[in-house]
Order: C-alpha cells, then sequence, then structure tokens
C-alpha cells in the first residue's frame, strides 16, 4: 500500500491547483492595480499638461501680471490659475490625495510654467503580496513667448522737398502744369509744389501746390500720409493684442518757421488707439512757406529732427518682454537730402555756402538714438535726381551716389527700407514695418 500511494499520480491536479492558486490571484489582483494606477497617471498628466498650457495663454491671468512686470520672477498669479486647471481636470471618483508642485515663471519675454504631480494609490489585491500602495507621479511643462511690446515714433520730412511729384508721371505733370511759370513768369516747368502760406495764415492761392490739387498730381507728401494712415491698418490687424503696439506721428514742422526755430509738429500723441493715430494723418501735409526763397530755403534740418524725436522719447528704453518694458522704434521717412543752416560740420563735399549745409543725412545723430538703445528704422524715399535743375547739379549731385548708404548707415541693421520713385511707398512702409515685428527679441 505505500507502494502504491508513492507512485499513484491520480490527484496530481488538484495539488497543483492549491499550490497555484495564490500567485494566480496574485498576478491578476496586480494587473488590476496596476491597471488603476496607470489610469489615474495618464489622468493626472492630462490634468497637468492642460494646467501648464492653460496658465500661460495670451489670456491668462499669468501673462496679465507679467504684462505689468519691468523685470523678471515668478508668476503667483499663474501659480494660483494653473492649480485651479490642475483639479477642475481630474475625476472627483479618485478617492486618491495628490499633491502638486507649479511653479511659473517670466524669463525676458518667455513664460513657462511647470505643473509637477505625485499620488499615492492604495492597492486592493496586491496587498496580498504585501504591496499596500502604488506611486504615481510626473512632471508637465509649456513655454509661450510674449509678443513684443514696440512703441514707434514716426518721424516723416514734410519739408518743401517732399512736394515733388510722388512718380515720374506726376512730375511731367507738375511741369506742364507750370509751363507758363508763376508771378511774372518765374520758376516755369518745376516739378515742385510749393506750398506758400503768409506769416499771416493767407493762402497763396497761386502757389504751385494749389496748381498740383487743381491738376491732381500726387506729390510725395501725399502718398507718405496715404501710407501711414494704411500702416495703422495693417498694425491693428498684426498685434497679437491691444496693447502691443503704440504709435505716435511727427512731421519736421507745420511750417517753415516751425523747422527754423527747430519745432516738430506733432500729428498724433503716442497712442494705442491705431484708429485715432489713422484719423490723425489727415493733418500730414507739406511744409508751408512764406514766400520763395524763405529762410535761404533752409527748411531741412535732419539733425534738428532727430534731436526733436529724441527728446519726446521719454524715460528708460525697453526690450520689448512687456507692456511696462516697451522697446522704442523711430521710424524714420525721408529722401535723404539736408538742407539747413550748419556752417560747421557740414559733410557737403563743397562745404557750407554761407552756412547754408547741403549734405547728406549726418549720421552721428542716428548713433545717439541707436547708442541709448532705440531702434532706428528708415525707410529711404528715394531723392529723384532732376538733371535739368541747376540747383541739382550743383549742390546735390556732387554727393548723390552717397545718399542711399547715408540712409542705410542711419538705421539700425536690418532696419532699412529703400522705395524708388515707381515703387509704392504704401507697400515700402508696411515690409518695413512687417521686418522690425518679426525680428527677433534680444533679451540680454
Amino acid at each position: 500500500m505505500l507502494h502504491r500511494f508513492i507512485v499513484d499520480r491520480s490527484g496530481n491536479f488538484g495539488i497543483m491547483t492549491a499550490l497555484l492558486v495564490v500567485p494566480l490571484f496574485g498576478a491578476a489582483g496586480t494587473a488590476i492595480d496596476v491597471g488603476s494606477a496607470l489610469s489615474l497617471r495618464t489622468e493626472l498628466y492630462a490634468a497637468a499638461d492642460a494646467a501648464a498650457v492653460g496658465s500661460i495663454t495670451p489670456a491668462s491671468e499669468a501673462a496679465k501680471q507679467a504684462n505689468t512686470m519691468s523685470g523678471d520672477g515668478a508668476l503667483t498669479l499663474g501659480k494660483s490659475e494653473a492649480q485651479k486647471i490642475f483639479f477642475s481636470q481630474t475625476s472627483q471618483k479618485q478617492d486618491v490625495p495628490v499633491n502638486v508642485d507649479i511653479s511659473v515663471q517670466k524669463q525676458g519675454g518667455v513664460l513657462s510654467s511647470t505643473v509637477s504631480f505625485n499620488a499615492t494609490m492604495p492597492t486592493t489585491f496586491m496587498q496580498v503580496m504585501g504591496f499596500h500602495q502604488i506611486t504615481v507621479s510626473g512632471t508637465a511643462t509649456a513655454r509661450y513667448e510674449t509678443p513684443s511690446y514696440m512703441d514707434f515714433f514716426m518721424l516723416l520730412d514734410n519739408t518743401p522737398s517732399m512736394g515733388v511729384g510722388a512718380t515720374a508721371a506726376d512730375i511731367t505733370a507738375m511741369k506742364n502744369a507750370t509751363a507758363n511759370g508763376h508771378d511774372g513768369g518765374k520758376d516755369k516747368n518745376c516739378a515742385f509744389a510749393c506750398h506758400i502760406v503768409s506769416e499771416k495764415g493767407v493762402e497763396d492761392k497761386k502757389s504751385y501746390y494749389n496748381v498740383a490739387r487743381k491738376n491732381g498730381v500726387t506729390i510725395r507728401i501725399d502718398v507718405v500720409a496715404a501710407a501711414v494712415k494704411a500702416l495703422m491698418a495693417k498694425a491693428k490687424d498684426t498685434q497679437s493684442m491691444a496693447s502691443q503696439f503704440r504709435v505716435a506721428a511727427y512731421t519736421f514742422g507745420k511750417t517753415a518757421q516751425d523747422a527754423k526755430a527747430a519745432k516738430l509738429f506733432k500729428v498724433s500723441d503716442l497712442d494705442y488707439d491705431l484708429g485715432a493715430v489713422a484719423v490723425a494723418t489727415d493733418m500730414i501735409s507739406l511744409m508751408s512757406i512764406p514766400f520763395q526763397n524763405y529762410y535761404s530755403d533752409q527748411q531741412t534740418s535732419f539733425d534738428e529732427a532727430l534731436k526733436g524725436i529724441e527728446s519726446e522719447i521719454k524715460g528708460a528704453i525697453g526690450k520689448g518682454t512687456s507692456n511696462a518694458d516697451r522697446q522704442k522704434i523711430v521710424f524714420f521717412v525721408a529722401d535723404g537730402v539736408g538742407d539747413s543752416y550748419k556752417p560747421t560740420g557740414c559733410t557737403s563735399p563743397k562745404g557750407a555756402n554761407g552756412g547754408r549745409c547741403i549734405e547728406p543725412i549726418d549720421t552721428s545723430y542716428c548713433k545717439k538714438l541707436k547708442d541709448r538703445g532705440i531702434k532706428v528704422a528708415v525707410l529711404y524715399t528715394t531723392y529723384l535726381p532732376l538733371p535739368d535743375n541747376g540747383f541739382y547739379n550743383d549742390w546735390v549731385k556732387p554727393f548723390e551716389t552717397k545718399i542711399a548708404a547715408k540712409m542705410e548707415e542711419c538705421a539700425t541693421p536690418g532696419f532699412y527700407f529703400a522705395v524708388s520713385p515707381t515703387e509704392g511707398i504704401e507697400e515700402a512702409m508696411e515690409a518695413l514695418f512687417l521686418k522690425i515685428v518679426s525680428a527677433p527679441r534680444i533679451t540680454s
């Protein structure tokens, strides 16, 4: 009987089942517990992702707080908002305590958020194997580069030279309209629409400015004014938020007397309302002179205009990382030929003529702006050669080849655009603007 018992195998399945039932149930229980832990981890990661991204969107509390900061630091409003988002995304069915660590920071023009979570889930079936809990953890991060906040100071040359016909066709039309001259045959075939308004404010109805108006001749300052108005609409469409751009606009002076006194004419104060600036562009017009050859025609002082615009730019120059740290940009539109009283320091090859200096732009004043941290964007409205004009041949032609080069030297590298007489100033102005706002922001 002992021998038969030893060699008998008929009950081995029951014994094997009894021996394996514990590990089998343990394995099944482990799958259930681990599956629950993975489901919890997926849910918490989704909540962390939503919190990290949602806490630094353009409309977030963190972005609003960053908008008021001139420096870097923690964004406490972003932290509390991220916490609310995180827990709003988690299931209320999970009776598992979750620890969340949140950091929202501003560094230069970049907002960053880090959301880390840690949860300890109690096990059910794995306890038979000695495992009483499973730890679930993870981290989600997000970055948002804020738009560049910019203040544009439009400096527009409206001096008498901007009264020239806007295109070759306009110049021809202007010459034809003035073929018989003015005041006893003076200034025949003139391409310039001189705007004569007496010192008492009386408009000369016979001035070539009015001749241009009567004959439908477009002059350069007309095109510049229209281009600035169109640019306001483009800027409004381009900005990511209503506070991104502010614009102020100035001309060299409303009258030649203003220019003589180095007094800029303010077309519009620095304003967030770009529509209001567009309306104000109706005040951009050709500088008037009280009579021909007033002040020896010395109305175009780039030196004084650039000094004047610098004085309008108050306070510290920011890097564009927030509304409180705005980048300052002078948007300078001119034809590049100065004509002013400058008895010393005249850069013309011929020097000053009795104190009158006709020269390409003196870039030392551009350098002063740039040294202060102000960006200088230059739209060069190409000076039109007038080979049949004696004044041009005597005083401008000797440095004609330097005009464009000097205007480019005035600009911050990359912020220069030249427009020829046959090209559209409006399109060129928009192209230069887009070039500025898309340029990488240097924060250190």
